[in-house]
């Protein structure tokens, strides 16, 4: 084994060690949910940003805060309302009759670490003002343009069962996330250890435990991570076959409106080199891709009018792909 490849096996040992510390904090607070703790930290380790949905009471708004108090990192949390204005997220200038001059006053989008709670009930000038921020990493505020401090992190929330009131994310701000990752009940024994604490009266009081340098510690290691060609060639058989379906023997052509872009295909490797990271390990298995692919590809495959009809979405797309597509 060469000086290199112990140093990159080393790093990543450090950063796994490092977000385990992150993960059992977190869970003093946060009963179960071991999936969206690990999409959550799969969106810390890549700064890909994490769209949360499940119905009321499934802990998203807390394992998102929980997260932030065991980082020591700036956290800002924005609840979306119908009556926001894109000012509230971004921040506007302030004019100073004095010498008649502006300043800026920045808003709470600038933080390490931003909680879009219940992101679609505002509407959608709103919703797109954090596009930017999303995307490019920095916000304008009339002729400046202002760089977001790394760390930048957006973890959004929305619940998928109430229509009235709110405003669908559009597609073009759907896949600026990274991940849209479905929260589910918790089962009978993580229930029972809710109801057990839930006696306490009061939630733990948690301590930071990884310091911002350390959180860009672990994105240094991520690099490390080796992805064989193989892997990267079934990647890419994953997102053609949303765009052509037919050429792997799928027969859902009039399911599909449009397939996911190269942005999936990105997020896909990224996406499998961080949870060799939580493990560990130094090189990606095919259990990684397979594992998030669904988080990648579900807001990413828009299906037809006749999907629609049928009940099919692009979650289910998905699964046909993931059950066709040959795993090397």
């Amino acid at each position: 084994m060469t000086v290199d490849t112990k140093e990159t096996t080393r790093r990543i040992e450090r950063a796994a060690e490092i977000l385990s510390r992150v993960s059992a904090e977190v869970g003093r607070a946060v009963v179960g949910q071991r999936t969206m703790m690990d999409r959550l930290l799969v969106g810390l380790l890549t700064g890909g940003h994490v769209l949360l949905e499940g119905v009321p009471g499934l802990a998203k708004t807390l394992a998102v805060r929980s997260l932030a108090d065991t980082l020591a990192l700036k956290f800002r949390r924005i609840q979306f309302t119908p009556d926001l204005l894109p000012a509230d997220l971004t921040g506007t200038l302030i004019y100073n009759p004095r010498d008649g001059s502006f300043s800026a006053k920045r808003g709470p989008v600038f933080a390490h670490l931003v909680l879009a709670d219940e992101i679609n009930r505002a509407p959608a000038k709103v919703q797109a003002a954090l596009l930017e921020a999303m995307q490019e990493k920095q916000v304008t505020l009339g002729d400046d343009s202002h760089v977001l401090e790394e760390p930048f992190l957006v973890l959004a929330t929305q619940n998928p069962i109430e229509q009235e009131g709110t405003y669908p994310l559009p597609e073009a701000q759907s896949d600026r996330f990274m991940l849209k990752v479905k929260i589910g009940y918790p089962d009978r024994n993580e229930e029972k250890e809710i109801l057990r604490r839930a006696g306490l009266g009061v939630l733990p009081a948690l301590t930071p435990q990884v310091s911002r340098d350390e959180v860009l510690e672990t994105r240094q290691a991520l690099a490390g991570v080796y992805v064989d060609d193989k892997l990267q060639e079934y990647v890419l058989d994953l997102v053609t076959a949303t765009r052509r379906p037919g050429d792997y023997g799928l027969a859902i052509d009039t399911l599909v409106a449009y397939g996911a872009s190269p942005r999936a295909t990105l997020f896909l490797v990224r996406g499998a080199q961080a949870l060799a990271v939580l493990d560990g390990r130094p090189y990606v298995l095919p259990e990684d891709i397979k594992a998030i692919a669904p988080d990648v590809l579900r807001h990413r495959i828009h299906v037809s009018y006749e999907a629609e009809a049928e009940g099919v979405d692009g979650e289910e797309i998905a699964r046909r792909i993931l059950e066709r597509v040959r795993v090397p």
